[in-house]
């Protein structure tokens, strides 16, 4: 009896169930694509950085998790000396500049023959290794992305590159340029901004960076393993605090939405609750009938709020290749739990009104 009523109710006004639907679908996917899109971008990066091969990564002191441009470059003669210490293999110094043309990105100017050495070389799709001072590699999603072909000219930092490859995406950066050429359009002569270091054997990664620290004792060393973890939106400054700001609104438009729709329900139904309470049906009944109708009203919009977030990262996807937002299991269901205590939350009041109402007052309720 429960259930049938329910649905009637519901399908009574069709267009108010479906924008109630509609409202609770997209407090869903705002909830799984807001983290989704965070997650996203931060674990790509950290895979990319992961893809480089090092085993330990030198910054300069006070830097943050996120890898971008640094203020204040190291000498690239550190090169020389950490190839000094035992059990050091190969170490690619690298110059990081940040690029906002066109989209938010970090270029690396890169010395190709210790960078090769480290990540073990590019996998090409097209084209060939960097040669010639004014040469530039892309990978395969930004090639994609901006429409990027081998032989063409590509125009970054005011400076007209030959893009001679298209290699495969995850060896740390999106662009790669000669160390030289870089440092040069920089100000950054014999600067890098990070240092990549290779181990005769990964196992011996902590004693190397036990001895760096001697040497380097000023500098941020980490190794990469570490900074993987590192990359979690609750490490960088700002970012979870904007994430649960998001989430909060999200979880504001859909308890809004189910107390307006059940409150107005609740309004209409007067009489139809005199009814029900003539013939027996006690507070307790009414309560969980608006609440039950307010939890299956929360159910098509988690059903439908899941559907768009895959259809909306579909078309994200699809306009931005380079984009990555991480859609999983663990969010979907944290998303659905916060809508539907949402929906319990905001049908509450409206559930009260209902229980407290006269059966006679109910009955004359014009």
């Amino acid at each position: 009896m429960m259930g049938e009523m329910i649905l009637r109710n519901l399908l009574h006004r069709p267009m108010r169930t479906f924008i109630g639907v509609l409202a609770i679908a997209v407090e869903v996917a705002l909830v799984v694509l807001i983290v989704g899109l965070t997650s996203g971008i931060l674990t790509e990066t950290a895979k990319r950085v992961e893809g480089v091969g090092a085993d330990i990564m030198l910054q300069p002191s006070s830097v943050g998790p996120i890898i971008t441009m640094s203020n204040s470059p190291m000498p690239i003669k550190i090169k020389d000396r950490l190839l000094e210490l035992p059990h050091v293999r190969f170490v690619a110094p690298v110059l990081l500049q940040f690029n906002s043309a066109g989209g938010v990105e970090v270029v690396y100017g890169i010395d190709k023959q210790s960078f090769n050495a480290v990540s073990g070389g590019f996998v090409f799709h097209q084209g060939h290794d960097l040669e010639d001072p004014d040469d530039l590699l892309m990978d395969d999603l930004a090639a994609k992305a901006k429409n990027v072909h081998v032989g063409q000219q590509f125009r970054l930092f005011n400076h007209d590159w030959n893009v001679v490859g298209i290699v495969e995406h995850g060896k740390g950066s999106r662009i790669f340029v000669p160390l030289a050429t870089l440092q040069q359009l920089a100000g950054a002569t014999d600067k890098a901004s990070i240092f990549f270091i290779k181990c005769t054997r990964p196992e011996l990664t902590e004693d190397v960076m036990a001895e760096m620290k001697q040497i380097l004792p000023n500098y941020t060393i980490r190794a990469v393993k570490e900074y993987v973890s590192l990359m979690t939106s609750t490490n960088i400054p700002g970012l979870n605090a904007f994430v649960d700001a998001m989430i909060a609104l999200a979880v504001c438009i859909g308890l809004l939405v189910i107390f307006l729709t059940m409150y107005t329900t609740v309004i209409e139904r007067t009489r139809d609750i005199g009814v029900l309470k003539s013939l027996g049906a006690n507070s307790p009944f009414i309560v969980r009938a608006v609440l039950y109708e307010s939890a299956a009203l929360c159910l098509g919009g988690i059903f439908a709020g899941v559907g768009l977030s895959y259809a909306v990262r579909a078309g994200f996807l699809k306009a931005f290749p380079t984009l990555a937002i991480l859609i999983t299991p663990e969010w979907i269901l944290r998303a659905a739990v916060i809508a539907m205590l949402g929906a319990v939350l905001g049908a509450s009041y409206p559930a009260w009104v209902a229980s407290r109402r006269d059966a006679v007052e109910a009955l004359t309720f014009d």
